[in-house]
């Protein structure tokens, strides 16, 4: 399928919400196979499959997902909108962005305080380093953090 125009991303965008979001999400983390209503019920706990179904078939309008001969539904289109544009697939995972900045820089942090962080009390370079690169390095894991809890589920 094609890149979705900037007003089809909007009312994606608008549409996409609550549970509609959940069985998306369910959808995103295993992009190549095929769910059914019943299957969704359950693994999102809701009260009937009747939900499932409105769900699926809002995604299915907004062209996000096709619908089998066999009633399965399948991911057609991965779209970037709301607060998926701040994850990225690993294998089968969806994870902040933020994630690697974060890793990076703690990593970083770490090899700098290894290698020159014992003389950090004579010298004000290091000092500010450490100050700096710690609060960076927080500020990073803070925003990880925030986002892995705002995720669907």
């Amino acid at each position: 399928m094609s890149n979705p125009s900037p007003s089809d991303l909007a009312v994606i965008e608008s549409k996409l919400k609550g549970k509609t979001l959940l069985v998306y999400w369910h959808l995103l983390k295993s992009p190549t196979s095929k769910v059914g209503v019943r299957e969704i019920q359950r693994s999102l706990h809701f009260s009937s499959p009747s939900v499932a179904a409105h769900h699926l078939d809002k995604l299915l309008s907004l062209g996000l997902v096709d619908k089998s001969k066999t009633g399965e539904y399948f991911l057609v289109q991965e779209v970037k909108v709301g607060l998926l544009r701040f994850f990225t697939r690993l294998g089968r995972f969806l994870v902040p962005r933020y994630l690697f900045y974060s890793v990076w820089l703690s990593t970083m942090l770490a090899f700098y305080l290894i290698f020159y962080g014992f003389s950090w009390p004579t010298c004000v370079h290091n000092v500010a380093a450490i100050i700096l690169g710690s609060l960076a390095s927080f500020i990073l894991w803070f925003e990880t953090i925030r986002l892995w809890r705002e995720k669907p589920f």
